[in-house]
């Protein structure tokens, strides 16, 4: 298990700017596999700036959610808007142009094994046609508690290490919005909570939020720092939650 010393924080340098009052809206949105339906009647907005979590059985939908919500799925019937355009109008460039917006923390968090940890975190610069600022890699490596495995291969990293390596290269490029897929997912508890006052940091600073989780614990710790909102799938439908949890 990886040491649990206290990550150092340095927020990252560009402040947000967003003028749509809606970041992302589902309006009547379904969605469905092969025919057999996992979606429904999914209608919300998030405003920006705002912090949700996702919450719901395995297989209930949540992965799919977030894919809808970064244009990755196409929604079966209704509409999806992403900054105030309907997807199904992006070409692909409009999308990959939309993406540079959101930063995405998979599941799964794919890194590409020969390359160092500073060059998996400077891909998305190469994506975006834009170059890399060194200092700025060394900055976001250190916010994430990183600075000395700069130079480490993806799987020399322990579970905690590549899930803040994931977060930082998520917001490498300054996106208004984080979509993360259960961040917390393959850490003890103590990694848990750094994780979470990263998210938290960034929501501070004027990032939306998004968090896919069945961590009922993790929600309730982000409730006594941040305001929140959960959302759970159920019955093929996205409902907000009570406030019970």
């Amino acid at each position: 298990m990886e040491s649990t010393a206290d990550v150092p924080l340095v927020k990252p340098s560009r402040p947000l700017s967003v003028k749509e009052t809606t970041v992302i809206a589902f309006e009547n949105v379904a969605y469905s596999y092969s025919g057999s339906e996992l979606l429904a009647d999914v209608s919300l907005r998030l405003a920006p700036g705002s912090f949700h979590f996702l919450t719901g059985p395995s297989g209930s939908g949540k992965s799919t959610f977030l894919k809808l919500a970064y244009a990755e799925l196409r929604p079966t019937t209704g509409r999806v808007t992403l900054f105030d355009r309907d997807v199904t109008t992006l070409s692909r460039d409009d999308v990959a142009r939309t993406r540079r917006r959101i930063g995405i923390v998979h599941q799964d968090c794919r890194f590409l094994d020969h390359m160092t940890l500073a060059a998996n975190m400077a891909l998305p610069f190469t994506v975006s046609d834009r170059e890399s600022d060194p200092k700025e890699l060394d900055e976001l490596l250190g916010w994430v508690g990183l600075s000395h495995l700069s130079g480490a291969l993806p799987p020399q990293l322990s579970g905690g290490e590549r899930q803040r390596a994931a977060l930082a290269r998520a917001v490498i490029v300054d996106p208004d919005v984080i979509l993360a897929d259960e961040p917390t997912g393959n850490v003890d508890w103590e990694m848990s909570l750094k994780i979470l006052t990263l998210l938290v940091e960034l929501n501070r600073m004027g990032k939306t939020i998004v968090v896919a989780t069945h961590d009922l614990n993790l929600i309730r710790q982000a409730k006594a720092q941040v305001q929140t909102r959960v959302l759970r799938i159920a019955k093929h439908r996205v409902q907000l939650a009570g406030a019970d949890l």
